[in-house]
């Protein structure tokens, strides 16, 4: 095993692996932590935890957990990966987890690179911009968890970890890697423990790559596991197989979608026009124990249609405040999630074996209710939204953060699904 992947959600490991797949690298995706020794026959592991939005002292737990396991199976390199949009708190949980795997690692210093150029996530001047705004003037703004306040990828790591952050500015990244690893070194006897890295295109990120060689750990989106993959070029297996182990079959497909971001909101909007859909209401999601009851009928009388029926959470930012007021934020969260881990149950009892999920903490409760131990990474629907399929039972499922994808992003993934 040559790379190690610690995702801190379920979406952001499988958007990563997907890209190690595409740029060489055999990756398995397994789902929580290990609870035995294995032999995984792979170049990369990515192991998908529940740590954006718990508590800092549980992320640190299941992060370090991972990492210790991934030493165990002799892994020689580590990426802590976290959303493009660095969705955190004041308190973490970004800062806190580096800090504790930098400590059991032994090591002083890494960098942080959110970039995702393909999905218009970049950093000029340590300011991370979405689609061309600032981070906190983006929708971001109004995230239900994280809300992004600031955009400044420096104070914003300094406000939550324990050490001090330096920049590699653009005109250092655009001279190539040897001066990028430099400007390292010279951060590091500046006595900074984590670096900004400035992003604009792929080239770059080829470059932050290229001078992420001798790095223990890296932290950051998905963007940088091209650079990353190809440091390892010649140590590869050969890969003609490792996308087909993925590949999604033809059988009964549903969409569920709990993301409250502004895309899901339009292929949620989009998809109306085209597929069955229902809509959730939370104060049954809370009062009514058989909801859930009218719910599966309603998804199960449609799995014959054309397009796969589709229950959505899915909810603007003025509609989602009103929930909350009235019902409370986590309590109302909890509902969802309650009702959706319910629904996946019933709905796999059924013979339900394709589920396109959109956000991140429903496809962790979706993968967790299902009782997924790891997948094998298939296909892309999206840049960084493969299809996957689990190693031990015939399901598969893509697994989509928020803002990815196109508007046609849930017909998109459904073209993928034949023999």
């Amino acid at each position: 095993m040559l790379l190690g992947v610690i995702a801190d959600d379920f979406t952001g490991a499988t958007d990563i692996a997907g890209f190690l797949v595409a740029n060489g690298m055999k990756t398995i995706q397994l789902n929580g932590v290990p609870q035995e020794q294995a032999a995984v026959k792979a170049d990369a592991v990515v192991i998908s935890l529940k740590s954006r939005s718990c508590p800092v002292n549980e992320a640190i737990e299941q992060s370090v957990s991972a990492l210790k396991w991934l030493q165990d199976q002799g892994c020689r390199q580590f990426y802590f990966k976290y959303c493009s949009t660095f969705d955190s708190t004041a308190e973490g949980n970004i800062g806190p987890v580096t800090d504790a795997l930098l400590d059991t690692l032994g090591e002083s210093f890494t960098i942080l690179c959110p970039s995702l150029p393909v999905n218009g996530r970049t950093v000029y001047q340590g300011h991370l911009f979405v689609q061309g705004s600032l981070l906190n003037e983006s929708g971001m703004r109004n995230h239900p968890v994280t809300p992004m306040k600031d955009a400044n990828l420096m104070r914003l790591m300094d406000a939550q970890a324990n050490g001090k952050t330096g920049l590699v500015a653009y005109h250092d990244i655009a001279q190539g890697a040897a001066q990028i690893a430099a400007r390292f070194e010279a951060l590091k006897q500046q006595g900074c423990r984590y670096a900004v890295v400035d992003t604009l295109d792929n080239t770059h990120l080829a470059s932050i790559g290229e001078a992420c060689r001798t790095l223990k750990l890296i932290t950051g989106g998905s963007g940088l596991a091209a650079g990353i993959a190809h440091n390892w070029t010649e140590s590869l297996s050969d890969q003609s197989q490792a996308m087909q182990a993925g590949q999604p079959a033809p059988g009964p497909t549903v969409i569920l979608s709990g993301s409250c971001s502004v895309m899901t909101n339009r292929q949620v909007a989009v998809y109306q026009s085209q597929a069955p859909h229902f809509a959730l209401d939370v104060q049954s999601c809370l009062s009514e124990p058989h909801y859930v009851d009218t719910v599966y009928d309603w998804v199960v009388s449609h799995l014959g249609s054309t397009l796969a029926p589709m229950v959505y959470a899915t909810a603007e930012p003025e509609i989602l405040r009103a929930i909350q007021a009235a019902y409370g934020a986590q309590a109302s969260s909890q509902a969802v999630e309650h009702f959706f881990h319910r629904l996946v149950q019933r709905l796999q009892q059924h013979g339900v074996t394709n589920f396109i999920v959109a956000g991140g903490e429903t496809s962790g409760v979706v993968t967790q209710s299902l009782n997924v131990k790891g997948f094998y990474i298939g296909p892309q629907i999206a840049p960084g939204v493969p299809w996957v399929k689990a190693t031990d039972q015939p399901l598969s499922l893509a697994l989509k953060s928020g803002n990815f994808g196109d508007e046609q992003f849930f017909t998109t993934a459904q073209g993928f699904i034949h023999d």
